[in-house]
């Protein structure tokens, strides 16, 4: 089950020539494709790029119809190695991950599928996950373009520049027998917008046709003699090819005059920033026509020497406005223009931050101190004056509003996992446990803070390698059920029953891949009309090896995880020791089942709905079933009572009623004080008439104590 469904949205991928087609950015991805003649694409989900996965799923029926196939593949190294059929057959495929993780995962298929080259049009649509909204380590995926010299695009933000990249990026790969990789941002992703539709065009050569005709080429085989002769082909011909085309069909973009005394050379993917700043400072309008030359590089690699020397003639200074680090873009045109003898002064990284997110404040800082220095006459007269510069302090919000990490959703199955883990760390000690990519890493911070590494996905066992070989406590290592399908079963699992290991790997089972939107993996207990699910994770472990294996169904059942853990770190068994912890994710449970329960209510049918509370009489106010579970909706409530000064625990409306709170307060021998109560909606006539004697007496007894305490304080 996806985060959201895009079942409505993908009929518009229907509308033919002529047609207005109105969305998102993913949206306009799919049907440029379609409009393209894809015969292929696949793509494993990440952010910003997993709705882009959900939306082809959606639309698999219209995919079929044109004989297009779509795969949802088991990680980005299978999905970059299906763009072979690219290799030898005349068939535009696509497919998409996430960015630098993404590539860092195929890089080896992506480094064969360059160098033996493509017959069909190749194109990586890569979701660039960098800046302040990334959950990722900070990293460019242009390095990988440059490494296996495949061309990247790095169109400029709006539909119309998207869909025409789309067409662009399958043209140039056909023409250059080059793989492309498309770069789209999250605000890329997500903008809307419109644009004038084509027709769907069904491929000319499809997967079927391959079938029928099998080809084979030794010579784009990656095997001596062949890959030096390939690396040759790169440099002599694909190379020189690909500026040719760049060049003569316009792919990079010139706005402003065609005379000034400065320019602005930056990334597609920044115009839209660069020309917010421009306006902010007098030098452009609303509809980007601007007073300052810019060349956008819709294609950052590879550059267009002549191209961009023309840009610099009559210039006396140059800004390359190049997100992130290292300056790739900018050492490259610093080279052109030190090899052209040209006395143009480049900046760039001196003007703007080297590292991080280039926002709207720091690209309007960044421009002004490079006109103030290159072209003050060009500025308003209030930003050339001298003290103009000095800027009202921004005030440390830190001070003042709470920091709000990432954490576990309330009610998640995941919680009591950690609870149950850090309660035997209280009675056993401290372990070396070692986390892995996915929901389950917020448990590195508070209230749980158990771990404090993670390697890559699926490779949370595997980084513990080094510690399982015996000692006086075992190793813990954490894997998700996604991170699981994803590498874990051969790289960790695999690695450590070859190894012998002796550590204890808990495989956090929720039903989906979470993390990434819910999407179905080969364990998720859901029924999918296209995809084979049911596949339990305990059969694959056994079926590599592991001997020690225990499953359980119910993660909030504490008491039952601890024990299942001790008997991991306490067994005899040589080995690794293996324990599978189910529950299904609450989030799509949630996104199940309150449609269903709010239409039952509404037809006036009988629904009970679990809450649960805490006797503020019985509370202690300890607070210890907050730093055992940290459910966002445990919170704090100061009590009227004088004699009472700390505040006690208090459970509000966003609960789900999972009884995680019970449960970690029972395990932990902490306190009675919670509560389960159970809503009823649209109760029977025999229920209304006992609740309302219920509510009587109870009345009745609050009253009577109240009359008490009154006659007692007047005494």
């Amino acid at each position: 089950m996806a985060e959201r469904s895009f079942a409505k949205e993908v009929r518009k991928l229907k509308i033919g020539e002529g047609e207005t087609f109105s969305g998102e950015g993913i949206l306009a991805l799919t049907k440029a494709l379609l409009e393209a003649g894809v015969g292929y694409v696949g793509g494993y989900q990440g952010a910003p790029i997993s709705h882009l996965m959900d939306v082809l799923a959606d639309a698999e029926e219209i995919l079929g119809e044109l004989d297009v196939r779509y795969e949802a593949n088991a990680s980005e190294a299978a999905a970059a190695a299906m763009l072979a059929a690219s290799v030898h057959y005349p068939i535009r495929g696509a497919v998409t991950f996430k960015g630098a993780v993404g590539v860092n995962v195929a890089s080896d298929a992506l480094a064969n599928l360059s160098s033996s080259g493509v017959t069909g049009g190749a194109l990586v649509i890569i979701g660039e996950d960098y800046g302040e909204g990334s959950s990722i380590m900070q990293e460019r995926s242009h390095a990988f373009a440059m490494k296996s010299q495949m061309w990247l695009l790095d169109p400029r933000p709006n539909l119309p520049s998207i869909v025409q990249s789309v067409h662009q990026g399958f043209e140039l790969s056909e023409a250059t027998n080059t793989p492309v990789m498309l770069m789209v941002r999250i605000r890329s992703c997500h903008v809307t917008g419109s644009f004038t539709a084509r027709d769907n065009k069904r491929p000319p050569f499809t997967v079927k046709d391959a079938l029928a005709n099998p080809r084979s080429d030794y010579s784009r085989v990656v095997l001596p003699p062949m890959s030096y002769m390939q690396e040759q082909d790169k440099i002599k011909n694909r190379w020189p090819a690909a500026q040719t085309y760049i060049r003569e069909h316009g792919l990079n973009e010139f706005f402003g005059p065609d005379e000034a005394p400065v320019g602005i050379v930056m990334q597609g993917g920044m115009y839209n920033g660069v020309i917010r700043a421009l306006q902010r400072l007098g030098l452009a309008d609303i509809h980007g026509d601007t007073d300052i030359p810019l060349y956008v590089l819709n294609v950052t690699y590879p550059l267009v020497n002549d191209e961009f020397l023309e840009f610099c003639e009559g210039k006396s200074s140059i800004l390359v406005v190049e997100e992130g680090q290292p300056e790739f873009i900018e050492q490259a045109l610093g080279s052109m223009l030190y090899r052209a003898g040209s006395s143009v002064e480049l900046h760039g990284k001196d003007m703007l931050p080297m590292a991080g997110e280039y926002t709207g404040q720091v690209m309007l800082d960044g421009l002004e101190a490079f006109l103030k220095k290159a072209a003050p006459e060009l500025l308003p007269a209030r930003l050339r004056a001298p003290n103009s510069e000095q800027k009202p302090a921004l005030p440390d919000l830190s001070k003042t509003v709470p920091i709000r990490p990432p954490g576990f959703c309330t009610g998640c199955p995941e919680r009591p996992i950690f609870a149950a883990i850090k309660m035997t760390e209280m009675e056993r000690g401290k372990h070396q446990i070692a986390g892995d990519i996915g929901c389950h890493l917020f448990a590195t911070l508070p209230p749980f803070e158990i771990g404090g590494s993670t390697m890559g996905y699926g490779l949370g066992p595997a980084s513990n390698a080094a510690f399982d070989g015996g000692g006086d406590k075992r190793s813990i290592s954490i894997l998700g059920d996604g991170g699981f399908w994803h590498n874990g079963l051969s790289s960790s699992i695999g690695n450590a029953v070859y190894n012998k290991s002796d550590g204890v790997i808990v495989i956090v089972d929720n039903f989906y891949s979470a993390a990434t939107g819910g999407q179905d993996i080969l364990s998720s207990r859901a029924e999918n009309a296209t995809k084979a699910t049911g596949h339990p994770i305990a059969d694959a472990v056994r079926g590599v090896g592991v001997k020690w294996v225990r499953q359980i169904d119910r993660t909030y059942d504490v008491p039952k995880m601890r024990e299942i853990l001790n008997d991991a770190l306490t067994t005899d068994h040589v080995g690794p020791k293996v324990i599978v912890a189910s529950s299904e994710c609450m989030l799509n449970k949630q996104r199940r089942e309150k449609p269903l329960m709010n239409k039952a209510i509404s037809e006036g049918r009988r629904v009970e709905k679990p809450r649960f509370g805490v006797d503020e009489d019985v509370c202690t106010g300890d607070h210890a079933c907050i730093r055992l579970s940290g459910c966002p909706s445990l919170s704090l409530k100061k009590l009227d009572d004088p004699l009472r000064d700390d505040p006690v625990a208090s459970i509000d409306q966003s609960c789900v009623g999972c009884g995680n709170c019970g449960e970690v307060a029972d395990a932990a021998v902490l306190c009675p004080s919670f509560y389960r109560a159970d809503v009823v909606h649209n109760p029977g006539r025999f229920e209304r008439l006992i609740g309302n004697f219920t509510s009587r007496v109870i009345q009745w007894l609050q009253d009577r104590r109240s009359r008490g305490r009154l006659e007692f304080a007047r005494s």
